[in-house]
């Protein structure tokens, strides 16, 4: 799940300058679930932006926003109401707001959400970074905790001696990540991992951009 927020309304309508017709995007998925760019987003902006002055030339919501076929599909039926507008505004996370340009050739995407992180659903409306898609997997000896997320350092090698009270040094309202590997290690038998040293990250596997085929 790509977790986003909204931007401040002034910044969008700083990036809309110029700008007198306006086509909107969401994302039936991950923004959807975040309530940034579903359809009742969509609806919301569309009025504020109505409200300020802009004519609103269309709207729709991709199932995801980050799928380039279904964005050149929505671009082939659209393509006469693209061409009206001055700019597509997208509420969608930042890899959907470049396929949008890609898909759609458009003059100008403007995005309007900020992108925070890759995390899980923990419930209705809370979210929490699990993963730092690093490239390099490391879950599988530490617990099924990932080190660079969880530790404020982002130690391979840990803890770090600093935490007190089985809080991180760093931030003291934190749990030290790797107390929480430890006890999970602990729990699966596994603690013989801990006495590992393991070598520095491979920091080539994060080269960007990158591009797989299957």
């Amino acid at each position: 799940m790509i977790i986003t927020k909204k931007k401040p309304r002034e910044q969008i309508l700083h990036s809309l300058k110029g700008c007198k017709k306006v086509f909107l995007i969401g994302c039936a998925q991950c923004a959807t679930v975040c309530k940034t760019g579903g359809e009742d987003e969509v609806n919301e902006m569309a009025k504020g932006l109505c409200d300020e002055g802009f004519k609103i030339t269309g709207s729709a919501i991709l199932d995801p926003a980050c799928h380039l076929v279904k964005v050149k599909q929505l671009f082939q039926k659209n393509k006469e109401v693209f061409k009206q507008a001055d700019a597509v505004l997208v509420l969608v996370c930042g890899n959907g707001a470049q396929v949008i340009k890609d898909g759609t050739k458009a003059k100008k995407v403007v995005p309007a959400l900020d992108t925070l992180f890759l995390g899980e659903i923990e419930r209705a409306g809370h979210f929490s970074q699990k993963c730092v898609l690093c490239g390099e997997c490391v879950i599988d000896r530490t617990g099924t905790i990932c080190p660079l997320t969880v530790c404020t350092k982002g130690l391979l090698n840990g803890p770090c001696g600093g935490s007190k009270n089985g809080k991180c040094e760093v931030d003291k309202e934190r749990d030290c990540g790797w107390i929480l590997i430890y006890k999970s290690l602990k729990d699966s038998g596994e603690l013989d991992n801990m006495r590992k040293i393991y070598k520095p990250r491979d920091y080539s596997k994060q080269l960007k951009p990158q591009k797989i085929i299957l």
